[in-house]
């Protein structure tokens, strides 16, 4: 008997040392801080003094500091920068009373002066030289006096008036691993890495406010209206905390399974909805789920408290909590549940969130969506429309990341946090981890599993662990199945059991059982244009999520007065080479509609039309950065082309006028190379096309820019560079023929949009508002000089213009006294071309207009009232419009085809 036990021991033993980090050290930091608040200038001034204990066995040199209030000091730094990226201006064009830094920093150590320098081009990053080197086992006292000038909220850390979240406020020694100096900049993606230890914080403010934080208040005291708290607290990596004067502040007590006592409190604002009334509820189920699934909840007491900002989430702290306003009782049950759950993932096993944030995030997220399970709270769909109940599945989250995946849009779950795209962080890191970590649970079986995480918190607690801790782990419960699972972290894509599908249709959309059903979707749709009139149809078409590879629409539409069916309707089919081309869409397009009409000396009349078949191959190549919002494509793309043409000829021997309506097939090959920048912060696009007709080429380039102003609105520039090439010699003959093809300064009209490529009103309107529609083209002008026989710049040669337009800030425009707004802009055009350098030139050598401009629909309409133009369009203005000069050379343009969702979204996948 002695022997068994003997030998029992012996195993237990054996297998709990290899449980246990080998060789494993960490630094200790211990903290003693003093903050006074400031709530006129929203400043601290702070001391801190730094017990360092070299636990490591190296000798340190230097200790490397994070100043992350510095982060908010400039419109250079990396936080900056990351919210740039991210399609996020509100910080960079901020003013400096919305910044904040850190300052009046003197760093001693040991009561000697210490010399400090920034890092590289961080200044929220700092190396202090020590005076004596830190030998392993020794420990040193670091201090300074600190100021830190609180920014606006735009990330974890500031305030909002009197409303104060201070988080990565005071100066924080980075930490020190096995992987040596981890210094990380502030990002607003990507969270912390930092060192446990002991906090002692005392905080002087004025005594109206109420504060919640980490740690254990143990004293306050309040004279002259300003009120000191003391916090203690051990064991913990950060302190972070919140004062309002209005907190409505809710305070209890709950037991955990052991039998330890803990206080839960709420800190939230006025509850006229009443959903904070189940909050206290809420926070001891996060408590109690946690405790049960992986291990007891280690500190005295929790916090949640409820931030001013909506539409953010929330960020944790050991100890405290920041969720934003929750509109519904089950919105502020998950929100609360993910955010104390984040005191066991980032707050006790201290993980480095920055460059493994599926540790923190996505296990994280896998106990949301098992307590989202056992509560059945998982769907928001019951908050929808039944409309919508019906086309949408429960798991949209899931959706979208199957529709990233399946673009290869995605990137490994091993990617670090600041080198995910903005829609990837959340989809990859928080989503497809906790589905990486159901497929452990699975084949485990959830008791095994639950087994395999309490060892994993009890073996790691107050600890930084990293994946190949975790993976040790999980090869004792999965022997020889550890490296499956870890290769999956370095892998894109999901794993998709391909079944076949069903052919359902179903009205309007649907992405719901996208994979059981290849959906015909059936809609009502109406159409208008000035020779169809008003037209009615419907819209068939197979666009769902994830978008199927093959793609359809068609739209039939019958035209009230044409009395003619016309519609339009493209094919597609996409593949994802995922090396140097990133997509390949190969599609044909058609449409067919009235465009035109012709009325005889009866009163018989005809109906012109026009039908164009597009087949076209666009390679979209790969960013060398998944971050970046550059896009470059080739197109190849070819227009056919038939239009039915008005004829009059004479019969001479009847004596009498013959019409006819022959049609004429053209044709037009497109070759494009194009690269687009669609970022927030001056973006821009460039064109270089090479058209090829029967009988002429066109070469152009053309530049938009768009540069953003501090406060609001831009300045957008055009620029245009286009050559003429007949490739016949027969040159006078084609002049007339290709008439329509050549250059054009002023305002292209229907006419001249020989590829049907823009939607207008009335294509082929000589008089009435469809004649004022011009189109974005060429020399792009606003004024139109359509009654000549030769519009003024147009030419079969070269042509250079620029065309620039700006919005007018508040005080300076005129009609900001209106009740409504009115989105005034001016513009200017400037443009040459061959003929205006000939001699005895019959224009100007540079062309001219300039006026103002309304926009509407996000850019889709513009409409342009020129006032100052240059001498030859002047002359053909007095010359032909006697009377209402303003109105009659109005112009405007529809721009639906530049509509994208990378202009709205930068890093979209699609």
């Amino acid at each position: 008997m002695n022997r068994i036990l003997l030998t029992i021991s012996l195993v237990f033993i054996f297998l709990n040392s290899y449980a246990q980090p080998n060789n494993y050290w960490q630094q200790k930091v211990n903290y003693k801080i003093s903050a006074i608040l400031n709530d006129s200038t929203h400043s601290i001034i702070g001391f801190v003094s730094i017990d360092y204990f070299n636990e490591s066995p190296d000798t340190l040199s230097k200790v490397i500091f994070h100043l992350w209030p510095n982060a908010y000091s400039n419109d250079r730094t990396a936080f900056s920068e990351q919210l740039l990226e991210n399609g996020n201006t509100d910080f960079y064009f901020s003013n400096e009373n919305s910044k904040g830094y850190i300052s009046k920093l003197d760093f001693e150590v040991d009561h000697k002066n210490a010399k400090h320098s920034i890092v590289g081009n961080n200044p929220d990053i700092i190396e202090i030289i020590l005076p004596e080197n830190l030998l392993p086992g020794n420990k040193i006292c670091i201090t300074t006096p600190f100021y830190t000038k609180l920014p606006d909220v735009f990330s974890r850390s500031g305030h909002i008036d009197q409303t104060y979240q201070i988080a990565q406020w005071y100066p924080k020694p980075a930490v020190y691993d096995k992987n040596g100096w981890h210094a990380i900049p502030y990002l607003d993606q990507g969270e912390f890495y930092s060192e446990f230890g002991e906090f002692d914080v005392t905080i002087t403010l004025p005594s109206a406010y109420k504060i919640a934080s980490t740690g254990e208040c143990i004293s306050l005291t309040t004279a002259n209206d300003t009120s000191v708290y003391r916090f203690v607290q051990n064991n913990v990596h950060d302190f972070a905390w919140f004062a309002d004067k209005d907190f409505e502040v809710e305070k209890d007590t709950m037991v955990l399974p052991s039998g330890k006592i803990i206080e839960t409190q709420l800190f939230h604002y006025s509850n006229k909805s009443g959903i904070w009334k189940i909050g206290m509820s809420c926070l001891k189920n996060a408590i109690l789920t946690k405790c049960k699934w992986i291990g007891e909840y280690p500190y005295s007491k929790v916090s949640v408290v409820e931030s001013k900002l909506p539409n953010w989430g929330g960020m944790e702290y050991p100890m405290v909590t920041l969720i934003e306003k929750a509109s519904t009782i089950k919105e502020l049950d998950n929100l609360i549940h993910h955010e104390v759950g984040h005191n066991w993932f980032y707050g006790i096993l201290g993980s480095n969130e920055r460059e493994f944030p599926w540790m923190d995030e996505g296990t994280n997220t896998y106990y949301d969506k098992r307590y989202q399970q056992q509560k059945n709270t998982n769907s928001s769909l019951n908050d929808l429309p039944s409309f919508l109940r019906k086309r949408i599945p429960e798991d949209f989250e899931g959706l979208i990341l199957k529709t990233v995946c399946q673009s290869k849009n995605d990137q490994p779950i091993s990617t670090s946090s600041e080198k995910f795209t903005a829609i990837n962080y959340g989809l990859i890191a928080y989503q497809k981890a906790a589905s990486w970590m159901q497929k452990i649970a699975a084949e485990l079986g959830q008791a095994a599993f639950d087994n395999m995480m309490r060892q994993y918190f009890e073996t790691w607690k107050f600890k930084h662990p990293y994946p190949e801790d975790f993976k040790f782990i999980l090869e004792q419960y999965l022997p020889g199945r550890s490296d499956f699972y870890f290769k999956l972290l370095d892998t894109k894509g999901l794993e998709l059991v391909k079944k076949k599908k069903a052919f359902k249709p179903m009205t309007f959309f649907s992405l719901k059982d996208t994979e059981k059903y290849n959906h015909l979707f059936i809609m009502p749709i109406v159409g208008y244009n000035n020779y169809d009139g008003l037209m009615g149809g419907v819209l068939l078409h197979n666009y769902t999520l994830p978008l199927p590879r093959f793609n359809y629409f068609a739209i039939p539409l019958f035209g009230n007065t044409s009395k003619k069916l016309g519609g339009m309707g493209r094919v597609s089919l996409t593949s994802y080479p995922d090396k140097k081309i990133k997509r390949i869409e190969s599609s044909v397009s058609f449409s067919h509609f009235t465009n035109g009409t012709y009325t005889d000396s009866s009163n018989n009349k005809q109906n012109l039309f026009f039908s164009k078949i597009s087949p076209e191959v666009k390679l979209i190549f790969n960013p060398k950065d998944e971050r970046s919002s550059i896009n470059r494509y080739l197109l190849f793309k070819s227009y056919f082309i038939s239009e039915s043409n008005l004829s009059f000829s004479r019969d001479t021997i009847n004596n009498k006028d013959l019409i006819a309506f022959p049609v004429k097939n053209n044709a037009f090959h497109l070759i494009r190379y194009g690269i687009e920048n669609n970022r927030k912060l001056y973006p821009y696009q460039a064109l270089f096309n090479v058209e090829k007709g029967k009988d002429f080429a066109r070469i152009s380039l053309t530049a938009n820019s768009f540069f953003n102003y501090e406060k609001k609105g831009g300045f957008w520039l055009r620029f245009f560079a286009g050559k003429f090439q007949y490739l016949k010699s027969d040159v006078s003959t084609l002049q007339f023929t290709t008439d329509r093809y050549h250059l054009n300064m002023t305002g292209a009209n229907g006419y001249e949009d020989y590829t049907y490529n823009n939607w207008f009103l009335g294509r082929n309107e000589f008089e009435g508002l469809g004649s004022q529609q011009i189109m974005m083209k060429d020399g792009g002008f606003k004024i139109r000089t359509d009654l000549l026989s030769n519009k003024i710049g147009r030419t079969d040669n070269w042509l250079v213009a620029m065309n620039c337009s700006s919005t007018v800030p508040d005080q300076f425009n005129p009609l900001s006294v209106l009740p409504f707004k009115l989105p005034l802009r001016l513009f200017a055009d400037l443009g040459t071309n061959d003929l205006c350098w000939r001699e005895n030139a019959e224009t100007e050598k540079l062309l001219y207009d300039a006026g103002v401009e309304f926009s509407f629909f996000n850019d889709c309409v513009h409409i342009y009232f020129p006032l100052l133009y240059s001498k030859s369009f002047k002359n053909y203005v007095n010359s032909v419009y006697a009377n209402k000069k303003v109105i009659r050379t109005m112009s405007f343009s529809i721009n639906l085809q530049s509509i994208s969702l990378k202009s709205i979204f930068p890093q979209s996948p699609l």
